[in-house]
């Protein structure tokens, strides 16, 4: 079983940088892909980006392609969101799931979620 927990959300002015965490506890969090979702009030719960294991792949929602930036350390059990050039309408819950099978792009393709970190992006 994986435990993850997120971090470095925050309220930050339109144009501004964040950088979120998500830290794992568990040996195999390595061996799987990570993906970072967000959700809104009152709005479905969408991808954000996603990484492989092994760091060489990396995908990412067109809304933030270009701004957010996906890392890992595996030897630190960490997977970062560097957060630039933020919009209001990036406000939102900013939660790490560990993907389990399917399209990295679909929520019900994760098996285990963070809590979540909030992002307020003020205009």
């Amino acid at each position: 079983q994986v435990q993850l927990v997120e971090s470095g959300g925050g309220l930050v002015q339109a144009g501004g940088s964040l950088r979120l965490s998500c830290a794992a506890s568990g040996r195999t969090f390595s061996t799987y892909p990570v993906g970072w979702f967000r959700q809104a009030p009152g709005k479905e719960r969408e991808f954000v980006a996603a990484i492989s294991s092994n760091v060489l792949s990396t995908y990412y929602a067109d809304s933030v392609k270009g701004r957010f930036t996906i890392s890992r350390d595996n030897a630190k059990n960490t997977v970062d969101l560097q957060m630039n050039s933020l919009k209001p309408e990036d406000t939102a819950v900013y939660l790490c799931a560990v993907h389990y099978s399917g399209s990295y792009y679909y929520q019900s393709s994760y098996e285990y979620w963070g809590q979540g970190t909030q992002v307020t992006v003020s205009s």
